[in-house]
């Protein structure tokens, strides 16, 4: 079973469960845990070869994919009798969470998606292309760095550049590949997701110099009555790092909101 760490708050709070994005951990949290646990139980989960998910405690796979990835969080949520949760995903993370609200909606009280991503536009196709020619003879944290510096250019950027880096370094080249492989893969279902409303309500807080996801976000909205949109000025893509206390106002704001 993947590794997590939980929160109490009480008996009778909601949960909140944490997914974060490729070549982070759990760790990225950091700057959410002390106000989210004022008001919630938490659960903070490492995905499949990410922090503490390292062990080979279950399965090896050649090759992932979102279903496997969402079952396995569904794995940890029924270790823990959670019934229904409030998901708070970023990036990557972002799409396992509507991947599991499609098939597990049962499970899913409502979506905070940090940082969409919902499309990749034609710069983030190409590099993903390039990327997954490149992947098998270029050291996997050059590509890495280069990702990171793409989506996140900014010198203001830096400390979520830094912080996605550093993670990224405790992956194995065999783990990077299969998860570059996956995202390099995952048009045909962004497209799905973009169609498809949900019905689950669902925030969407990005940054707004999120300059490569923001766009495709701000028109899925206009489709999807069950989404909203908040922008945060003068940030970047990892919106949780960058503005975390604004993140963390209008996400319990609304998670609250919909509890009532």
């Amino acid at each position: 079973m993947l590794h997590y760490t939980t929160y109490l708050h009480s008996p009778e709070s909601e949960w909140v469960t944490f997914v974060h994005g490729a070549g982070g951990s759990s760790s990225i949290w950091f700057k959410q845990i002390r106000d989210f646990s004022k008001h919630f139980n938490l659960v903070l989960i490492d995905l499949r070869g990410h922090g503490q998910s390292k062990k080979p405690i279950y399965e090896k796979l050649k090759q992932y994919s979102f279903d496997v990835i969402g079952d396995e969080v569904i794995e940890v949520l029924n270790h823990l009798k959670i019934e229904k949760t409030h998901f708070i995903g970023i990036s990557l993370g972002t799409i396992i969470i509507r991947e599991i609200s499609e098939r597990y909606p049962q499970y899913t009280k409502s979506m905070i998606m940090g940082g969409a991503v919902m499309k990749l536009n034609m710069r983030g196709q190409l590099l993903m292309r390039l990327g997954n020619m490149l992947k098998s003879v270029v050291p996997y944290l050059i590509l890495y760095r280069f990702l990171a510096w793409t989506i996140m250019p900014r010198k203001k950027h830096r400390e979520s550049r830094n912080l996605f880096i550093g993670e990224a370094k405790k992956l194995y080249q065999k783990e990077f590949k299969r998860w570059f492989t996956l995202v390099a893969e995952v048009n045909p279902l962004l497209n799905f997701f973009r169609i498809k409303d949900c019905g689950i309500p669902t925030l969407y807080i990005m940054g707004a110099e999120d300059h490569m996801f923001l766009p495709s976000i701000s028109k899925l909205v206009k489709n999807h009555l069950s989404s909203q949109l908040y922008v945060i000025p003068a940030c970047g893509h990892v919106v949780n790092v960058e503005q975390p206390l604004i993140f963390n106002e209008e996400v319990i704001r609304f998670i609250k909101q919909d509890t009532n």
